[in-house]
């Protein structure tokens, strides 16, 4: 059975360009990187579940060769030019369909969207070969923390599956405070979050584990560090999906903010 991972992904592709805000990140990512490396076996294909697409319903990328998607904006020339040939797995994304439709999902596959920065950009850090098979599944633009624990619920079964589930957002995300100032209040607004977040993942009862994601808007310092919860929301399927509290988390500073990523064995 594979793990599950939530990873922030930091500031579109600034992690691949050297940036020094993001050198704790990139430190993080190493730790992370070594431990999939020591992964008996090696997932099959891996699952993305990115902040960067959200759909009505639960849609599958299902090109065989996906292309990129360059998501953002502003950026240096070379951002655009990254390249990241991993296969994708059309196969297998029709098989989740089918296996979200039995759980009572009207699921749908994409055979033209390529792979956003919220896949490649981790995907070059962690699998720079470039060998494993990529998808990607939407989020809901409902953003429903409930309906989110429920999709990562009918993905339990495709760890038995030898894939690997990745969770790709930022467990802060507020754009505008990114580029202000840092004030005292605001890094222990950030900070309470963060403690939180650690806390509510590590909670051993399901049930209680899950209504406090559910109720995450009432966590200390949330209107803040999520005005808008994408970002956030990849962590509530991953949790659902590893079906128990969270074994590893890495905690790191980037463009100036508290941030985390998570395992679950």
């Amino acid at each position: 059975m594979q793990p599950v991972l939530f990873l922030s992904h930091g500031g579109g592709p600034l992690p691949l360009l050297d940036d020094p805000e993001h050198a704790e990140l990139l430190l993080t990512y190493a730790l992370i990187r070594h431990k999939l490396d020591g992964l008996q076996p090696l997932p099959s294909a891996l699952l993305f579940i990115s902040a960067h697409w959200e759909t009505r319903e639960p849609t599958l990328t299902a090109a065989a060769q996906p292309s990129l998607l360059f998501d953002y904006y502003g950026f240096p020339p070379q951002s655009y030019q990254l390249r990241y040939p991993a296969p994708g797995a059309p196969g297998l994304a029709a098989a989740l369909a089918e296996q979200l439709a039995a759980g009572g999902w009207t699921t749908h596959l994409d055979a033209e969207r390529g792979l956003d920065h919220g896949v490649f950009v981790p995907g070059m850090l962690l699998f720079p070969r470039a060998d494993i098979p990529c998808l990607q599944l939407s989020l809901l633009d409902s953003l429903d923390a409930a309906a989110h624990v429920k999709l990562g619920h009918a993905l339990r079964g495709v760890r038995e599956q030898n894939v690997l589930i990745i969770g790709s957002g930022f467990s802060f995300h507020n754009m505008r405070a990114f580029f202000d100032p840092v004030t005292e209040r605001e890094a222990q607004l950030n900070l309470a979050f963060e403690n939180w977040l650690e806390a509510t993942l590590g909670i051993e009862n399901e049930q209680e584990r899950e209504r406090a994601l559910v109720s995450w808007k009432h966590a200390p310092g949330a209107a803040f560090c999520h005005p808008r919860e994408e970002h956030l929301l990849p962590v509530h399927v991953c949790a659902a999906a590893a079906g128990h509290s969270v074994t590893r988390e890495w905690r790191f500073t980037a463009l100036g903010r508290h941030g985390s990523c998570y395992w679950w064995d």
